[in-house]
C-alpha cells in the first residue's frame, strides 16, 4: 500500500514531504518566479519526482520558458491560457489555448509568452536520461536568439545559458500567476 505524504507549510507554500501519493492545489504550492522569464510552479517535494517532471509555467508576452535546448528524453507541452510561440527546429510556430506540443529527444526547442497577455503551460519531462552530465544542450539558433531565447554559444552548463538572469527564488503563489 502506498501511503500519504504530508505536507509541509513552509515560508514559500506547502511542500510535500516524502515518496507517497498527494494532493497539492497549484496556488498554495512553492512558486520559482524568474525576472524576464516566466514563473515555475514546485509541485515536487522532497524528494523530486524520479520518473517525471511536471511544473505550470506562467510566461509574460516576450518572456522565454528557457533558452532554446534539447534534452536526451521526451518533453511535453500544453498550453492551458493564453497564446505562446513555439521555437523548434529552428521554425516559429503561434500556439493558442489547448494546443498540445511533443517533443522527442533531441528536439530543439523554447517556448516564449505571446500574445496581449500572459499564458500558462504544462510542461511535462521525463527523467530517465535528462539529469546528469549527458541531460542534453543549449544550441545556437538565429530564431532564439531574435527572440531573446537563445545562447550566443553553445553549452551544456544552465548557468553559462541563463547567466545573463536573475537566479530564480521560491516564493507563495501571487494573484495574477493562474488564470481565474
Amino acid at each position: 500500500m502506498v501511503f500519504e505524504t504530508p505536507l509541509e507549510q513552509t515560508e514559500h507554500g506547502l511542500v510535500p514531504k516524502g515518496d507517497g501519493w498527494f494532493v497539492l492545489n497549484a496556488r498554495e504550492a512553492r512558486w520559482r518566479p524568474g525576472e524576464g522569464r516566466g514563473v515555475y510552479s514546485v509541485l515536487e517535494g522532497e524528494p523530486e519526482f524520479s520518473q517525471v517532471g511536471i511544473h505550470l509555467v506562467s510566461l509574460a508576452t516576450g518572456e522565454p520558458m528557457s533558452m532554446y535546448h534539447w534534452e536526451a528524453d521526451q518533453e511535453d507541452f500544453l498550453v492551458l491560457f493564453g497564446e505562446a510561440l513555439l521555437i523548434i527546429e529552428g521554425e516559429e510556430r503561434p500556439l493558442r489555448q489547448w494546443d498540445f506540443v511533443h517533443c522527442p529527444a533531441g528536439t530543439k526547442h523554447v517556448i516564449v509568452g505571446a500574445g496581449d497577455g500572459p499564458c500558462l503551460v504544462l510542461a511535462v519531462g521525463a527523467r530517465d536520461r535528462s539529469t546528469g552530465p549527458d541531460w542534453g544542450g543549449y544550441t545556437v539558433d538565429e530564431t532564439a536568439l531574435r527572440h531573446g531565447a537563445g545562447v550566443e554559444q553553445e553549452t551544456t552548463d544552465p548557468e553559462v545559458a541563463y547567466g545573463r538572469f536573475p537566479g530564480r527564488e521560491p516564493s507563495r503563489y501571487r494573484e495574477g500567476w493562474l488564470p481565474q
